[in-house]
């Protein structure tokens, strides 16, 4: 058995709460900037944070750091040299680590992309969303097809040689061949990288207030299957539910998540998750949400909205959220490794995920079936403390 007092990996994640133009679609902690941005304000109150944050958090090498938001490239790539020098004097840096930075088509251009890769980031994550200019006016997004397109050309000449595009699917009227065009466009750029995921309609945004009409499920489901079919003969292999990566291109961040990792989260409205390795106590944050309250308070006690301790009935239920929607699944020794919970403990609810093929028939692997990644809800739900089935919000169904 691994040893239980070794610390888990490490992530950073940085939150920059401002667009120009909130989506209707949207749910993140984002808002519309109304006056200049005060980047190096920001900066310094982001690191204000981390210096907090490890007061109570023993220094581990950063296996990845990724910036969110939000717009993160409405910021100049000056903020962001401060930010990851800042960090790197406070934190290892694992050798080779990935620097992620989501941006947006209509807010980059040529110099700050050079900016940005001379700044240390070397991963690149283009919400383009469509590359159908009907589609993009009625997602709200503030770029057209032209800037997405210029946009992925601007960052490979940039140096950037791990780049993701962010799909939709599912979007209001479209049809199967639309939602593989838009595929076929992204995969004719070849990137390292795609996320490509289902539209959901979340509480406290535009679309839940006045709801689109979307494809509905005999639409839906053989249009994922045709474009999953698309993007493996492109070379492109699923590792978890909305994720495609030629090999070798996975996200080690977002990985961490799934494979139920630590992470630090600094930014108006970040959360973090951390483990204490001698007792197995998990512990969730969260900052404040609004921009002003974080920046104020940043540092200290003040700037933290929410802290709690993981219920142990809970630890099972998250970590199954996470782990059963990769591919590939993960040892189920890893359990134990990272929540002090022995598998045994929930070995009749393994077994009732077997019976019903959602699961992998294996003692040693916790790996969904292709049933069961179709059907993930009922899989994941199995797993919930009172053993009640029930969805989960924010899933795609596979």
């Amino acid at each position: 058995m691994a040893d239980r007092k070794q610390a888990l990996p490490l992530s950073l994640y940085v939150h920059t709460p401002w667009c120009v133009r909130k989506c209707p679609y949207c749910d993140f902690n984002s808002h519309e900037l109304r006056r200049e941005l005060q980047s190096t304000l920001y900066v310094q109150a982001l690191l204000r944070d981390l210096d907090y944050a490890l007061m109570t958090t023993a220094p581990r090498p950063l296996q990845s750091i990724f910036i969110g938001g939000g717009t993160p490239s409405l910021l100049p790539a000056a903020a962001y040299a401060e930010l990851l020098g800042g960090i790197a004097k406070r934190l290892p840096l694992a050798a080779g680590i990935e620097i992620t930075m989501e941006a947006n088509p209509g807010t980059v251009e040529a110099d700050r992309f050079r900016g940005y890769r001379d700044a240390g980031i070397n991963r690149l994550s283009l919400g383009i969303q469509s590359f159908d200019d009907r589609q993009l006016q009625r997602l709200g997004r503030i770029h057209d097809s032209a800037q997405a397109r210029r946009a992925v050309e601007t960052a490979d000449a940039a140096g950037f040689d791990s780049i993701n595009l962010d799909l939709m699917f599912g979007l209001p009227g479209q049809l199967q061949d639309e939602a593989l065009a838009d595929l076929e466009t992204a995969v004719a750029f070849d990137p390292a990288h795609l996320s490509w995921y289902q539209l959901t309609i979340e509480p406290n945004t535009v679309f839940y207030k006045q709801p689109p009409v979307l494809p509905d499920d005999e639409v839906i489901w053989p249009m994922q299957q045709a474009g999953q079919a698309l993007l493996s003969c492109h070379g492109y292999r699923q590792y978890e539910v909305s994720a495609y990566a030629r090999p070798g291109k996975r996200c080690r961040h977002n990985l961490n998540y799934w494979r139920f990792g630590d992470y630090l989260g600094i930014g108006a409205g970040a959360h973090s998750k951390l483990t204490d390795p001698a007792t197995n106590v998990i512990r969730r944050q969260a900052r404040h949400r609004i921009p002003e309250t974080y920046m104020q308070h940043a540092g200290t006690s003040r700037a933290i909205g929410e802290n709690r301790v993981l219920a142990e009935a809970d630890k099972v239920f998250e970590f199954m959220l996470n782990v059963l929607r990769l591919s590939d699944g993960v040892p189920l020794s890893l359990l134990q490794q990272h929540t002090g919970i022995s598998p045994v403990a929930i070995h009749e609810t393994l077994q009732q995920g077997r019976r019903k093929k959602l699961l992998r028939d294996s003692e040693r692997r916790l790996q969904p079936t292709a049933r069961g990644r179709r059907f993930l809800n009922d899989l994941i739900g199995l797993f919930l403390p009172d053993q009640e089935p029930v969805p989960v919000a924010g899933m795609t169904m596979l």
